[in-house]
């Protein structure tokens, strides 16, 4: 058990760490003006980072793959469930995360650990028409934007970093988008993104459905 003086050290210490969290607002429009969704912010600094080990899962459902964009840290196993009564059969040719899940029903055996960071796609051999993206980042400090195009950073030590900013629709490379913001001496900061997105050119899937990303 604790001594009262090591309990109060302690309370002490989680009281300066709230205090030195800082927080990021973010906007993404695309060179339109229109909010963009789906895009992952990202932010990094030059501290180490603890690995989360939150696993998370992908699911295949109406014939397509929900979410549509993942974001992820490094190390991070992701389950593929298929919730059709058909089976798929999932893949990747990405260099940051080559596999395969060959044809299979239910819940696979075992999830995938996606231990490189990048950029990886994901495809099903037997449904042309389902895509899907995962963000592998070496960051806890990332969100993936919805429908209004603004995230939220929040529990961010003080420090200084690097925001980055990725689309699968993005033609340029995040890097060349990067902002630096400094969260030394503030609590708060506010970013905003402009967004040179390609056409969305996918395969229209079968009739159906139309959720997901998909058209």
């Amino acid at each position: 058990m604790k001594s009262p003086r090591v309990f109060l050290c302690l309370t002490i210490l989680s009281a300066a760490q709230a205090l030195s969290a800082g927080s990021l607002e973010i906007s993404i429009h695309d060179q339109k003006g229109a909010p963009v969704s789906d895009a992952v912010v990202y932010a990094q600094s030059g501290a180490g980072v603890t690995p989360t080990n939150r696993p998370a899962a992908i699911d295949q459902r109406n014939k397509q793959f929900i979410p549509y964009v993942t974001a992820v840290q490094v190390g991070t196993s992701i389950l593929f469930p298929n919730k059709d009564n058909i089976r798929h059969h999932v893949y990747s040719l990405s260099a940051a995360k080559r596999f395969e899940l060959p044809l299979y029903a239910g819940v696979p055996a075992a999830p995938v650990v996606f231990d490189k960071d990048g950029f990886v796609t994901l495809g099903c051999n037997i449904h042309d028409w389902m895509i899907a993206y995962v963000a592998v980042l070496a960051t806890p400090y990332f969100r993936v934007s919805g429908p209004e195009g603004h995230v939220t950073l929040t529990n961010l030590p003080a420090a200084k970093y690097l925001v980055q900013v990725w689309h699968p629709l993005l033609r340029a490379a995040p890097s060349q988008l990067a902002q630096n913001v400094d969260l030394s001496g503030k609590s708060a900061a506010e970013l905003s993104f402009v967004l040179d997105l390609k056409p969305d050119f996918r395969i229209r899937r079968a009739p159906g459905v139309s959720t997901g990303g998909y058209p």
